[in-house]
């Protein structure tokens, strides 16, 4: 693979894509309280979390991520509608990787589909920004 191919700021921007999806995604407004019911957490539990490890882990995943999904779309020489059908499928291996491990956790279909969901529209969000910004 020639790194020439990978356009970094896209990648950049892709990976935090996924900060803005998942700050509407798991907001009250749209499936947080559903989230958090089927997680077994409370508000209180998320305010106690350490902020840096989750916000830190998270970046360096989404940048991972990200550039994982680049080298698929670079290789290819994708545009914006190659690009989205790369991410959305890469989604589907992740909502299915979700929904396994959901499942040996006992959790419900709801759990499965909401962050299965995110996974998806986040990674389909992704492989956009990356094809049209190729």
């Amino acid at each position: 693979m020639d790194p020439k191919l990978i356009n970094w700021a896209a990648v950049a921007t892709a990976a935090l894509s996924a900060f803005l999806i998942g700050g509407i995604w798991y907001s009250s407004a749209l499936f947080g309280d559903a989230w958090l019911t089927d997680s077994k957490l409370t508000e209180s539990d998320i305010q106690n979390g350490n902020k840096g490890k989750i916000f830190g882990f998270t970046a360096v995943f989404s940048l991972l991520m990200s550039f994982n999904l680049s080298l698929f779309i670079a290789m290819t020489h994708a545009d914006i509608g190659r690009g989205s059908a790369i991410g959305f499928h890469a989604g589907i291996w992740t909502f299915c990787a979700i929904a396994i491990h959901s499942l040996f956790e006992l959790k419900g279909w709801r759990y499965i589909f909401i962050n299965g969901g995110y996974s998806l529209l986040t990674l389909t969000l992704m492989g956009t920004i990356l094809g049209w910004w190729h």
